[in-house]
């Protein structure tokens, strides 16, 4: 992981994102927009401490960054563990998580320590908690309040000293009063709670976003950087971002192979035109006759001509 500077702000990245074996899916996040601002220093005053954390945000936003960003900067000298859980079998759920004893079931020579065990000494990082089977969740609890854990097949329960960072995509507190998510795991997550914003309600973001992307895939692809025109900027500010920082990238990605000069225009970016595009017209014709930019209007009036 790194913290490069973006318009004074750090951008956090993860470099070796490709390299590593782990799910990392939205691979940077700015902290340039006051919103995010505000979201770095709830992280920094989280960090030092050793309460479990849960974060909440959409997917694609970037929660397994904010969750390495804790685990770095909580100095704890264990692994961070990162556990999709929607991808655990119900069936092997607890050998999973909690390891397993030699001779537990058919074929196990050998013990193993399980996601908990390996986090010991540092983070555990649950991805969509709301996806652990409820009987999983009321031993994930105990495993916490107790800080030890009994493998399955095991007589005697072994220490642990893990971190929990949990994420969800869903409200916790709904699955709650139906039923379907723990009511004390629930409080206990919500101790340490972080707010991810989705893309489009930290406006200031996208384009420092977009940049490092470009810089990015004209690196690896062995490209000339491009530069992102005023017009696809404001294409960029205004979507709303669905599928957050995962879709970003994947447009500037794309952006990027069909563009054939030294600008990347809207039409490049392959996003849907605006519901009301003469109110857009409107909004640019007015930035650009402030900075003087006649060029760029007539440019403007052009492309938007041409739809």
């Amino acid at each position: 992981m790194s913290l490069h500077e973006t318009l004074g702000q750090p951008l956090l990245t993860f470099p070796d994102a490709q390299k590593s074996p782990l799910s990392i899916r939205a691979k940077a996040l700015v902290f340039v927009d006051p919103r995010s601002q505000q979201l770095r220093d709830a992280l920094e005053q989280l960090a030092p401490r050793s309460i479990a954390v849960l974060i909440r945000g959409q997917t694609g936003t970037g929660k397994e960054l904010l969750a390495r960003y804790l685990h770095r900067e909580s100095a704890r000298g264990g692994l961070f563990v990162s556990v999709n859980c929607a991808a655990i079998s119900p069936t092997y759920a607890e050998a999973e998580l909690f390891g397993y004893a030699v001779g537990s079931h058919s074929g196990s020579a050998s013990s193993r320590a399980g996601w908990f065990g390996s986090a010991n000494g540092g983070t555990l990082y649950l991805d969509e908690i709301g996806d652990l089977p409820l009987p999983i969740q009321i031993k994930l609890l105990a495993a916490l309040e107790n800080h030890e854990v009994t493998r399955v097949g095991a007589h005697q329960p072994s220490p642990v000293d893990v971190r929990l960072v949990a994420a969800t995509s869903i409200d916790l507190a709904q699955a709650v009063a139906v039923g379907k998510f723990h009511e004390r795991l629930y409080h206990y997550l919500r101790e340490g709670q972080l707010e991810l914003p989705a893309l489009h309600e930290r406006v200031g973001d996208i384009l420092p976003l977009a940049e490092y992307f470009l810089g990015i895939y004209s690196q690896r692809l062995g490209l000339s950087v491009p530069l992102i025109s005023e017009m696809a900027q404001h294409a960029l500010e205004r979507h709303n971002w669905p599928g957050n920082t995962r879709e970003l990238e994947n447009v500037i990605h794309f952006a990027l192979l069909v563009s054939n000069g030294d600008y990347i225009l809207p039409e490049h970016l392959n996003l849907p035109h605006p519901t009301e595009p003469s109110e857009l017209i409107k909004h640019l014709a007015l930035t650009l006759v402030g900075q003087g930019k006649r060029q760029q209007l007539e440019q403007l009036k052009q492309w938007f001509a041409g739809l």
